[in-house]
């Protein structure tokens, strides 16, 4: 990777990959777009105003930029995506055609994050291996799956350098994220820490794959920079580091704060879609194929998390 595109980076991931990216190939060679404004972005290298669906304006800025790796972060999330399934299908999708078809013409590498949310129907929920069948029961998932396939034949079809990584849910302390399953565990530290309560969406029985933001853009930057000759399974490797249910993660926050309490509040839509995902991911390819390995656990992350929590609201104890 020498001269890199980051489409949407403006959402949860795409905020701290381009800082990260940018302090390991200089900030100069480290493009930023996205559809709205995001001056912290601008602050330290380019930064672009770019719609993803308009594929003459995003062709320019590769050619413009002698772009050579293009990160497609640009996805309505699975939550919100089944509030308008027709426009989160035309977005989704729209993204990915046009970043597959302008890095086979410019001959770019392409990094699009899958997800957990690709898994559905009936499939091993413990463990759950590299390759099932996926039966996914939301239009997010349904385009999560669809790239991923999109992605394989892009490759052995016209070479394109396409790689992936099935995303579990990601907890960070920088930027919120935004419409998501997994959102609870963000959302939960923020109330702990400013109200010492929490109402939660997700039913308190539900494991579900977490990775702290610190290892999730370290999957990225490893994934892109392995060996070729090693992967097999370019679109999309399994990758977790932690699961737990609201109750575990909750009791974690409470070795921290004694007095944290929590509630329920369970949203229907949530609960189908997350009783619908693995329980626990089985990443053995990934560790094989380019030695992934998380650096963050349950605990540690916990701490952090809440360290940087409470110096965000001015809670500082």
């Amino acid at each position: 990777m020498k001269r890199i595109l980051i489409a949407g980076a403006g959402g949860q991931i795409g905020t701290e990959l381009t800082t990260h990216l940018r302090k390991i190939y200089g900030p100069e060679n480290v493009i930023a777009a996205d559809l709205r404004d995001c001056p912290t972005l601008a602050y330290d290298g380019p930064f672009e105003i770019l719609n993803v669906l308009d594929r003459e304006a995003y062709a320019a800025l590769v050619r413009g930029y002698n772009v050579d790796t293009i990160f497609n972060l640009v996805a309505v999330l699975s939550a919100t995506g089944e509030k308008n399934p027709q426009g989160a299908w035309n977005i989704n999708m729209g993204a990915l055609m046009n970043s597959l078809e302008i890095a086979r013409e410019y001959g770019c590498a392409l990094f699009t994050p899958s997800s957990i949310g690709a898994f559905g129907g009936d499939f091993p929920r413990d463990n759950t291996p590299q390759d099932v069948v996926m039966q996914p029961d939301t239009i997010y998932g349904v385009c999560k799956v669809t790239g991923e396939l999109l992605g394989n034949y892009y490759h052995s079809r016209f070479g394109v350098d396409t790689r992936s990584v099935r995303f579990p849910g990601i907890i960070s302390n920088v930027t919120m994220p935004g419409g998501g399953t997994t959102d609870y565990a963000v959302e939960i530290f923020y109330e702990a820490v400013s109200k010492g309560h929490y109402t939660c969406p997700v039913p308190a029985d539900v494991y579900m794959d977490m990775m702290y933001m610190p290892d999730a853009l370290k999957a990225i930057v490893d994934l892109m920079e392995a060996d070729p000759q090693r992967l097999r399974h370019r679109n999309s490797f399994n990758v977790t580091a932690m699961s737990f249910t609201p109750e575990i993660i909750a009791a974690e926050i409470r070795k921290h704060i004694p007095e944290f309490t929590m509630d329920y509040a369970v949203d229907p839509v949530k609960e189908q879609i997350s009783r619908s995902w693995p329980n626990k991911l089985d990443d053995t390819c990934a560790r094989e194929e380019w030695g992934w390995s998380p650096d963050w656990d349950l605990a540690s992350m916990v701490e952090d998390m809440l360290r940087a929590v409470r110096a965000k609201l001015g809670k500082d104890q």
